[in-house]
């Protein structure tokens, strides 16, 4: 699972903490109203949760000390030009705005002060975020919201995207800081994928899988058995074996290991890399229980260092966390890897061919908070991108509904589990974050700005 970006078409004090920190500060001096639970309450009481229904706040009179300030004014005139949904505003006196033709999304949006929209004209969907994790602004839909912008992008993009200035300095940092060399992608995978194996349990399946589920249209499937069906998608795709007794498969970011069970359990000897050491631990224990000890070798190793060959390799939603700037390295490595004649299966996320250059200037929200260093391709920079390394597509499936349900699902999964997380170490802005990742996510899925391919891969 990696970077999405719903918005752009396309891990605090104010925010600026570089990576995850599984431990933040409590806000202070939190701004409570009618619509949401005020961020001093107890972790069991949900906070504006996404079905919850918002009370019609009594207007003040507008005065001119109260005025909204420039950025408010011209937030607003966007806004009027709005074509898709319904946006309901409750500014900071309690004056009620209404924008949009109506139909769907159907959004609301409570501001406690104009603070949030001078971060979000100066530091697009980043500053934003940064104000919901600090308690400025509240929503009785937090997808929709996201949702409601996405679909007016076009008279939005000054908004989504803020000031060159504003964006300047993190896209330095997400650049240089967070680049994914060896030493720094070690760093970037542990700030998301060390939070904790007890954390990640709260809110996964059964199987441990973070990465899209395939439910295939059957609204019966469970999120562990989409999840199976997805894996065995994969092995499918991979092809015969060829005459081998028992072929080689290796996995770039097995996760917890729930591919590397699957693929034992089809007689695949499976050699697996990851750069987290908590995944390490997890998945070597999980293989052993099952008594795949012997087909299994889980390396803590980077994909730059591995030697050999293989008859089929996998990898699932790793390619995200690669960046642009290793792109050529990594499918040179693919190629050399793969055996002639073998397929190679690589699930990744895209962003929208037509968005790609905008959102490669840029830097969101997801990269700034959740994935540092984190970049998506475009199916067609993806292919292009194989095909330099000597490789090419032969397959492709893709599947972004399903991702929007399976985000939908951890949503709810994570707001059913917010009592055991004090005891992680996790607090109230930590729990916002999260919840702003899983429905900017969800949000991107849904409006097809973002999408999640399985891509078959061999040599030219």
């Amino acid at each position: 699972m990696s970077s999405i970006n719903p918005l752009r078409g396309g891990h605090p004090e104010p925010i600026t903490t570089p990576v995850i920190n599984p431990v933040i500060n409590q806000v202070t001096n939190p701004v409570t109203n009618p619509t949401t639970t005020p961020m001093s309450a107890p972790m069991s009481a949900p906070m504006s949760t996404p079905r919850a229904q918002a009370q019609t706040p009594v207007a003040a009179p507008l005065t001119p000390a109260s005025a909204p300030p420039l950025a408010a004014r011209t937030l607003l005139k966007l806004l009027q030009r709005s074509q898709h949904g319904r946006l309901r505003l409750t500014d900071p006196q309690g004056h009620v705005h209404e924008f949009g033709p109506g139909g769907t999304p159907q959004a609301s949006l409570h501001l406690h002060s104009w603070e949030p929209i001078e971060a979000l004209m100066r530091r697009g969907d980043v500053g934003f975020a940064e104000s919901w994790i600090n308690g400025r602004w509240s929503t009785t839909d937090l997808t929709s919201l996201i949702l409601f912008a996405s679909h007016n992008r076009e008279v939005l993009e000054r908004a989504i995207f803020g000031t060159w200035w504003g964006q300047w300095i993190d896209r330095m940092r997400h650049l240089w800081v967070r680049d994914n060399s060896k030493a720094g992608a070690r760093r970037n995978i542990a700030a998301h994928y060390d939070l904790g194996n007890a954390f990640y349990a709260l809110w996964l399946d059964e199987t441990m899988t973070y990465s899209s589920a395939c439910f295939e249209g059957d609204p019966q499937r469970t999120l562990a058995q989409a999840q199976a069906a997805k894996y065995r998608l994969a092995l499918e795709s991979l092809g015969p074996a060829g005459s081998q007794s028992t072929p080689r498969l290796l996995e770039i970011g097995f996760g917890w290991g729930g591919f590397a069970e699957q693929a034992a359990r089809a007689g695949w000897h499976v050699t697996g890399l990851t750069l987290s050491r908590e995944q390490h631990v997890y998945a070597q224990e999980r293989l052993s229980k099952q008594g795949f000890s012997q087909q299994a070798d889980l390396r803590l190793q980077d994909y730059r260092e591995t030697t050999g060959q293989f008859d089929g390799i996998v990898s699932i939603e790793m390619f995200e966390a690669v960046g642009e700037r290793w792109w050529p390295t990594w499918f040179e490595a693919l190629a050399r890897l793969l055996a002639r004649g073998a397929r190679a299966v690589v699930q990744t996320i895209t962003i929208r061919d037509d968005r790609f250059e905008r959102y490669r200037r840029s830097v969101d929200f997801i990269q700034t908070h959740i994935f540092p260093g984190g970049m998506l391709p475009s199916p067609s920079v993806f292919e292009r991108a194989a095909q330099r390394a000597g490789l090419r597509v032969i397959g492709r499936r893709s599947f972004g509904e399903d991702y929007a349900k399976t985000m939908a699902i951890w949503h709810e999964r994570f707001l059913a589990n917010l009592e055991a997380l004090p005891a992680l170490g996790f607090d109230e802005r930590f729990v916002r974050m999260w919840r702003f990742y899983l429905s900017y996510c969800e949000a991107g899925f849904r409006s097809g700005d973002t999408d999640v391919y399985q891509f078959v891969l061999t040599h030219r």
